[in-house]
Order: structure tokens, then sequence, then C-alpha cells
């Protein structure tokens, strides 16, 4: 059996390099990029992608060089109507986020799974360019057949969100003017009298 005292010196040895190896780790950049992408039918029938990329540094210090490249969107079934699918910075600060979005035109009807988006970097004390990946997309169903938007479609939603206060409140209106209305046996009782 060890004596308390290694078993104290033990103790304090693993906690000291626990906490040595988490500071050595922790001054780094630590890249989070978040991709959604969300589909517009247009009037002329054609779809537009909206895509947007958000990129988070949650580390403790800057990344330099970050270049984002999203080459997910093969030509033969997207065309870029505005913006680029890469985009390079100068740096991200620690707690900083960098925004880019693009847009794309469907040129055919698919489920369509797009892949992440590539982020590369540079941290001063390592030599190679470091990478991290954004969320993927959900499957995009592009150039969908949809049924149309039928007329009255939200008088239907109003009726069966508040359709009990509807009823509550024509019952009232209906009772109130029941009341105040004068009845006709009492307008021909005064037409006699008179």
């Amino acid at each position: 059996m060890a004596d308390p005292i290694s078993k104290t010196l033990i103790a304090f040895a693993l906690l000291a390099s626990l906490l040595l190896c988490s500071h050595a780790s922790s001054d780094v950049p630590f890249i989070v990029a978040h991709k959604k992408a969300s589909l517009n039918r247009l009037k002329s029938g054609a779809e537009r992608v909206s895509v947007s990329i958000d990129i988070y540094n949650q580390g403790t210090s800057t990344a330099y060089d970050v270049s984002l490249t999203d080459d997910s969107w093969p030509s033969d079934t997207f065309e870029v109507v505005t913006g680029t699918t890469s985009k390079s910075w100068e740096r991200l600060d620690a707690g900083g986020i960098l925004s880019h979005t693009f847009e794309l035109e469907a040129k055919s009807k698919e489920l369509f799974a797009g892949e992440p988006a590539v982020i590369k970097f540079r941290v001063p004390t390592k030599a190679a360019l470091q990478e991290a990946y954004s969320t993927p997309i959900l499957p995009l169903d592009l150039l969908a057949d949809r049924p149309p938007e039928k007329k009255f479609e939200w008088a239907k939603r109003l009726l069966a969100k508040y359709g009990s206060l509807i009823s509550v409140v024509s019952i009232v209106v209906l009772f109130v003017y029941l009341v105040a209305s004068p009845s006709k046996s009492s307008t021909k009782g005064s037409k006699k009298k008179r």
C-alpha cells in the first residue's frame, strides 16, 4: 500500500500535466463553420438556391490566410447567379465571425445532397495549413412538383387555429343583436296605440 504522501504527489503531478496540456493546446484557433441552403421558386418556374456559410473562430488565437472553398455544386446541375463559391480573408480573430453568400440556379430536376465546404487557415505555430469543414446541408429537392397554392388557404388555417374563438365571438354578437334590436311584436303594439 502506498503512503499518503506519494498518493498526493502523484495526484498533483497528474493535475499539473493536465493543466499544462490543456493550456498548450488551447492557444490555437478553433474553426466552426455552418452552411445553410434554401430554395426559392421564381414566377418564371426557375428555382434559385441561396447558400450562406458562417465561419466562427471559437479558439483563443487568430487564424490567418483563411480561405473557403465550396465545390460541391456541379456545373451541369447549377449555374452561379451571384457571388462565387470560394472566398479568402486575411485573418479571423478569436471570437470573430466571417460570412459568405452566393446564389445558384438549378438546371435539372433531382434530389441533391451537397458536401460540406472546406475552410483552410494558417496557425502561426504550425507550418502546414489547417483544415476545417462546414456542416452539411439537408438534401434539396430541386425543381420538384409542388401543388399550387389554393385560394382561401389562409382562411382555413385561421379557422383551424382560432375556430373556437370565432364561434364564441359570433354567438356573443348574435346575442347582443337579439337583445338590442326591438322585436316585431312590440313595434306592432306601439303602432296600434297611436
